[in-house]
């Protein structure tokens, strides 16, 4: 389980979190609050991507100050741009690049990268550049190169920010599908209906931590008495 421990961070004078205690045990998370409100911050600090300034992000017995490494391996990183993980030339080995640390043989990475193009509608895509792909085929390939390594936990980021009324249908069918724990920073409130859990972050805090049907109307009134 990934747990939070009095977790704040500033850059420069500004703090973007503060003193943010969690336990995140639900199957499905979902994250929400305005711009600059600390989301893509804490979604840093899940998998180590950001250490805090105080506090601790642990999972199980790992500590992300000490063990990131191994963290990162457990829980999976998704962009709002896929674009920023599309680094290879085509789209068989974009996927592929993320199991070399493991070492796994040749065979066994063929399987698991053919496996995940398949599931992930790809394999009539395997030999073409990622970049040339549609937007929800890049936020496809961007989660198939992460679930590929088969980690615990997936953390997306506005995974559907940039994409239009299909597309985010698209990715929101593949993360309704995973069995992987999921842990989703939205703006996309819809998203959220059969979430087991919603947190609302305000000002680098969570103001409010239930179920959607509570925590989505929290949110939506926080932002109208603005």
């Amino acid at each position: 389980m990934l747990r939070l421990e009095g977790v704040s961070h500033s850059y420069d004078d500004r703090a973007v979190l503060r003193d943010i205690t969690l336990d995140l045990a639900e199957h499905r998370i979902g994250v929400i609050g305005a711009n600059g409100s600390g989301k893509s911050t804490l979604a840093r600090t899940l998998n180590g991507l950001v250490i805090p300034d105080e506090g601790r992000v642990t999972l199980g017995e790992w500590d992300t100050r000490r063990h990131a490494k191994h963290i990162r391996r457990r829980v999976g990183f998704v962009f709002s741009d896929a674009a920023n993980q599309i680094i290879m030339p085509t789209v068989a080995e974009d996927v592929e690049i993320g199991l070399r640390s493991l070492r796994l043989g040749r065979e066994e990475t063929s399987r698991r990268v053919e496996a995940a193009l398949a599931r992930y509608g790809l394999d009539g895509h395997r030999d073409h550049p990622g970049h040339l792909l549609s937007g929800g085929q890049k936020q496809l390939l961007a989660l198939a190169s992460v679930l590929v390594t088969e980690p615990d936990v997936l953390v997306c980021d506005e995974p559907t920010t940039l994409l239009d009324l299909r597309n985010t249908r698209m990715v929101h069918r593949t993360l309704s599908g995973l069995d992987q724990q999921l842990v989703l920073f939205t703006h996309d409130l819809d998203l959220l209906d059969d979430f087991d859990r919603v947190l609302v972050m305000d000002e680098g805090r969570v103001v409010f931590d239930g179920v959607p049907g509570d925590a989505v109307p929290h949110y939506t009134k926080l932002m109208d008495d603005r």
